[in-house]
């Protein structure tokens, strides 16, 4: 596995400076790609090589003039295959939709990224119509998590190509969607960070839906700071910078207790965990454990079948009619638990996730963050998931931590928190609804003192 990519804030000042040139970076990135020794044929199924090196040059040439549209401009991302792009196809891992129109125009959170300069490599693999938490696509092929290639491993999903090329240096950072932890399970399982937003400070504009009372779009990158930059110019902000992290000491952080979040940990991720905990306590910061029963209430809550059946049903069902001959069979069973639920079992659910958001609250308000396992497992072994009852039992214990979160509408992020040789291990911080900037300046300072 090469090294990976630095930092979005160093190939801008290198990109600054003139130390490199966006057609380089761009170079770079297709060269790792198309590598094949490397991952680059399962972690995207659509490369862009010919416009983005176009893009490039353009950056380039702006930049000598003066005229570069932000300094992020000329730095080479990859998108995930469930956004539009004006003329392209949206498959979302799927080959039902091979005959489908192109898209007649591109989502706001790719055109917004494009404006900023950001060069588009191509569409990233993922789980088909992102519904599972594994990263494993029978008709695109797996990439495989950075840890441990010989075994191969899994790289979580559903957003499994943008964790695999970030974490392999194809292209700095991936756009991504997390509706029940598709952007920070597999930041988790390849050692990189990965962002989930207030929901509704990203529009879902032009991106194909799993449930649109859940779904939110984030990015997968190398640090808290390239995530920050991604997250605020995909939010609508004409600029961004990398957030300015606040001293550890006298941080307050809360830690669940007697929760769901912590049965069935594997030994590996515990340890990690309580690794990262006494580094916050010996940084001055305040560990305190508290009661959140509300996290008891969702299993119920979403006992006829949940948000992402019911709507991912709705939105299906018309295609399911023509093509489900052509669906992978674990996508489609979880797609059809939908068809199920009743107009009451989905008023209810409404109700009652109103209700438990309310309950929560107050709760977790004194603290600056949550913090607790991204996931239960370290990257179990692609094979260990071709038996039925394994796949949905390691699916489950993947999105349990994170899906809780996405269904309290919270910002929530994913820090490696492993050390150097070790299996990857995902820290969870989870803020207040509508939190976003404070996540991102206590992320900063957690990601600083892991690092000490």
């Amino acid at each position: 596995m090469p090294d990976a990519t630095p930092s979005l804030a160093a190939a801008a000042a290198d990109l600054a400076a003139g130390r490199t040139t966006a057609q380089a970076l761009t170079e770079a990135a297709l060269a790792r790609i198309a590598d094949p020794a490397g991952e680059g044929a399962r972690t995207f199924v659509a490369v862009q090589a010919e416009q983005a090196l176009a893009s490039a040059r353009a950056i380039d040439a702006l930049r000598a003039a003066g005229r570069a549209p932000s300094p992020w401009a000329g730095i080479p991302i990859s998108i995930k295959d469930l956004f539009d792009q004006e003329g392209v196809p949206t498959l979302a891992g799927s080959v039902a939709l091979r005959g489908a129109p192109p898209a007649k125009a591109t989502a706001p959170v790719v055109a917004r990224l494009q404006r900023a300069g950001f060069v588009v490599l191509g569409r990233t693999n993922m789980v088909e119509f992102a519904f599972s938490g594994l990263g494993v696509n029978p008709h695109y092929g797996t990439p495989l998590s950075p840890y441990d290639r010989a075994t191969g491993r899994l790289p979580g999903g559903s957003s499994s190509g943008a964790a695999v090329a970030v974490a392999d240096g194809m292209g700095f950072a991936g756009l991504g969607s997390d509706t029940g932890g598709s952007c920070r399970v597999p930041a988790a399982l390849c050692g990189i960070v990965g962002y989930k937003p207030t929901a509704r400070r990203v529009p879902l504009e032009g991106v194909l839906p799993l449930s649109f009372s859940l779904d939110s779009i984030g990015p997968l990158a190398n640090t808290v700071g390239c995530c920050a930059v991604l997250h605020e110019l995909m939010a609508g902000a004409e600029n961004a910078a990398t957030p300015v992290a606040r001293p550890v000491a006298g941080l307050r952080f809360g830690i669940p207790d007697k929760t769901f979040l912590f049965d069935g940990v594997e030994p590996a991720v515990i340890a990690a965990f309580e690794r990262a905990v006494a580094k916050l306590k010996a940084a001055g910061a305040h560990i305190e454990h508290f009661a959140l029963p509300e996290l008891a209430d969702i299993p119920v809550a979403n006992a006829a079948g949940g948000f992402a059946a019911a709507e991912s049903y709705a939105w299906h069902r018309p295609l399911l009619e023509k093509a489900a001959e052509q669906y992978d069979p674990r996508v489609l069973a979880r797609i059809r638990k939908g068809a199920s639920m009743s107009a009451a079992d989905y008023i209810a659910l409404q109700v009652e996730r109103a209700r438990i958001i309310a309950a929560a609250a107050p709760r977790t308000a004194p603290f600056d963050a949550v913090l607790c396992p991204t996931t239960a497992l370290t990257p179990p072994a692609v094979a260990e998931v071709e038996d039925e009852a394994e796949y949905n039992r390691i699916n489950l214990l993947l999105l349990r931590n994170t899906a809780a979160f996405n269904f309290l509408d919270r910002c929530s992020i994913s820090l490696p928190c492993h050390a150097p040789g070790e299996a990857p291990v995902g820290l969870m911080l989870t803020g207040a609804h509508d939190g976003d900037a404070a996540l991102f300046a206590t992320a900063s300072a957690v990601e600083a003192a892991l690092a000490a």
